[in-house]
């Protein structure tokens, strides 16, 4: 008898331990599934993706489920801001930094796809106060789509020649591309290639800006704005990599956080750019407002 109580008393107490482990078992999380995520795809984790991306501020098109270049640059700004690798691919990595550091209501999302609505996912902000995109800010990305369209074909067929008419992102001529190509190597060809790419960004912010001459030779030979054309720099010839970094630019990624200037800490001589709000450093250059 008393073995048969033993018995018992092992038995319950194993169904006791599987219980409580079960019942502290962490739920599964929401998010994504196991398949890498990448240009050209369709879906649920493509709406996932767009949706963290935008709760994080990186991302301000449409939440539509497809994987475009509009999603393309913005995961890879996500990713260069974050620390990650920069291929614009959301891999493992990738989309657990994103669950880290975003939220994501799948059922609020996905009513609001199913009702048609075009709507913009703030983080932090109450459902509720949720609001349509800009009309605005969505006839500038309309535009910028069109150009990332253009280089999106192309970096699907990716190869190391020279840019041609066929391969010149739309907006920019090549004379545009290879003016910014010299500029580049004159300016940062010492610097990693995100500095360098953050330097085409800056070229390409203050066309851009009303305060600047709105073409590229404009902007690049304005007196006293780039060292490499008073030093004559500007004449050397670039390599591929200074190339491949202008038209990442063109394309969409900023690293330089929509910077209009960047200075050497170490060489600047002037009392007024150390005046202009700091942004963020990349390898020796400071970029600012």
């Amino acid at each position: 008898m008393t073995y048969k109580k033993l018995f018992l008393f092992i038995i319950i107490i194993c169904f006791l331990v599987v219980g409580l482990q079960t019942s502290h078992t962490t739920k599964p999380v929401n998010a994504f599934t196991s398949q890498v995520v990448q240009h050209g795809a369709v879906g649920d984790d493509v709406i996932e993706l767009q949706a963290r991306l935008q709760y994080l501020g990186f991302y301000n098109g449409n939440i539509d489920g497809v994987f475009g270049w509009g999603t393309y640059w913005a995961l890879r700004n996500f990713q260069y801001e974050f620390g990650l690798k920069v291929d614009g691919l959301a891999g493992l990595t990738t989309r657990q930094k994103l669950v880290e550091a975003s939220e994501y209501d799948r059922g609020y999302v996905r009513e609001q796809i199913r009702k048609g609505k075009d709507f913009t996912h703030y983080g932090g902000v109450d459902n509720s106060k949720q609001t349509t995109p800009d009309k605005k800010n969505n006839q500038q990305k309309n535009q910028q789509d069109k150009k990332n369209n253009q280089k999106g074909a192309n970096n699907d067929q990716q190869t190391s020649v020279e840019p041609t008419s066929v391969n010149v992102p739309q907006g920019y001529s090549q004379n545009d591309i290879q003016l910014m190509a010299n500029a580049v190597h004159g300016e940062s060809r010492g610097e990693s290639y995100v500095g360098q790419v953050a330097v085409a960004a800056v070229i390409l912010n203050r066309v851009e800006s009303s305060t600047f001459p709105n073409t590229v030779s404009g902007v690049v030979f304005e007196p006293r704005a780039f060292t490499a054309v008073a030093d004559g720099q500007i004449w050397l010839t670039p390599n591929e990599q200074a190339k491949e970094a202008v038209l990442d630019a063109v394309n969409g990624w900023d690293p330089s956080g929509n910077a209009l200037y960047y200075f050497n800490p170490d060489t600047a001589t002037s009392d007024w750019i150390w005046s202009r709000p700091q942004i963020k450093k990349i390898g020796k250059h400071i970029f600012a407002k």
